[in-house]
């Protein structure tokens, strides 16, 4: 595979980063942004939208700009590295791709052009209140009568709930018949919003009879389709998680070189150069696993994309936990601090591993795979 990026996708990473540039110019900018709701930048958004970097997954005919899965993962690593808050992976990504890969063509135009335009802000309500990352809906059940859609239940954590302006819901269908995808609007439910621990937002959803139109075909089994988009987002957060281990590499190896103790830098210190080269090697590693990942996407293949996505999560998932860790241990007291890049950074890599799926699910799905593979007989 040739990872190299074409003229274009070098132009697109230079265009967002630039554009990030001005918004997240220092790590107190980010601060100033995720303290007050709704926790992003809607000037930044309306800009990402000018862009076209809001419709970039979405075919022209539905109002986007038809581009593929490495062009997605640029601005997704771009918005890692400066721990950008705005909701991309959430509503374009996973709401976004539960719309074009379920919805009508009438809804995709729709929703996927306000939303590409940045008229819209979509969030994906799939999560149950101690679910564990499966593709079932058993915290929303759906309901009909005379062939209008109610849905009862909660969903939590609904990240970017708060702030959207139109969900996307999965819900348990009548008669166990599996999961649908249904569409309501946020005035139709009750929310309740609050920070995660790298202060970007989620929020607890909590449906009561709340009006609601099926995505796609009424009473349909998607869950398979629920589960490909959910794989896709894993890969496209794995590309947002690598641009902030990049950052805190950088940031760390910049420490060890400029900070003082004894008179000398820290990086004269044999012992400390060891883990910042161990914390590289873990980079790499976890680099190649998501650019490998990413360009598997193009294949089509929904058995592919699932591996890539435990293999890519399961790296990813180890890379973050080590990085992260050395990252705060090689800074000192400082990078405990929410003032500090670093501890934030580090908090945000747990806060997308709890959102879509840790170490630990990825190797058990990995494993239950196992069986797939003829018995090897060692004697």
């Amino acid at each position: 595979m040739d990872f190299t990026y074409d003229d274009e996708q070098q132009a697109l990473r230079e265009a967002v980063r630039g554009l990030l540039a001005t918004a997240y110019a220092d790590h107190d900018a980010r601060r100033r942004t995720v303290a007050d709701d709704p926790g992003f930048d809607r000037a930044l958004w309306g800009r990402l939208a000018e862009m076209g970097v809001l419709g970039l997954p979405f075919s022209e005919a539905d109002g986007g700009v038809g581009a593929g899965p490495v062009e997605i993962g640029i601005v997704c690593q771009e918005l890692g590295r400066v721990l950008a808050p705005e909701p991309y992976l959430a509503a374009v990504v996973h709401a976004g791709g539960l719309v074009a890969a379920i919805g009508t063509a009438e809804q995709k135009g729709d929703l996927l052009g306000r939303l590409s335009a940045g008229e819209v802000v979509l969030a994906a309500a799939d999560t149950s209140p101690g679910g564990r990352w499966s593709s079932g809906a058993d915290g929303v059940r759906a309901s009909v009568s005379d062939g209008s859609w109610t849905l009862d239940g909660v969903a939590d954590p609904v990240v970017a709930g708060k702030s959207a302006d139109v969900l996307v819901v999965t819900a348990a269908l009548p008669d166990d018949a599996g999961t649908g995808v249904f569409v309501v609007e946020a005035a139709d439910v009750t929310r309740s919003g609050y920070a995660a621990a790298d202060l970007t937002r989620a929020a607890t959803v909590r449906f009561d009879g709340s009006a609601a139109t099926p995505l796609g075909d009424p009473g349909r089994d998607v869950t398979p389709s629920i589960a490909t988009i959910s794989d896709l987002t894993r890969i496209m957060g794995a590309n947002q998680a690598l641009g902030v281990m990049q950052s805190q590499v950088r940031a760390t190896t910049d420490y060890l070189k400029s900070r003082k103790q004894f008179g000398v830098t820290l990086n004269t210190f044999q012992a400390l150069t060891f883990r910042a080269a161990d914390m590289y090697v873990s980079l790499e590693l976890a680099h190649s696993t998501v650019d490998w990942a990413t360009m598997t996407i193009a294949g089509g293949d929904r058995e592919a994309v699932a591996d890539a996505a435990d293999r890519v999560g399961l790296q990813v998932a180890r890379a973050a936990r080590h990085i992260g860790q050395e990252a705060i241990q090689l800074h000192g007291g400082i990078g405990m601090t929410a003032e500090y890049a670093v501890g934030v950074g580090t908090a945000h890599l747990t806060v997308l591993e709890q959102w879509l799926g840790n170490a630990g699910h990825h190797l058990t799905r990995l494993a239950s795979r196992v069986t797939d593979h003829e018995m090897v007989d060692a004697v």
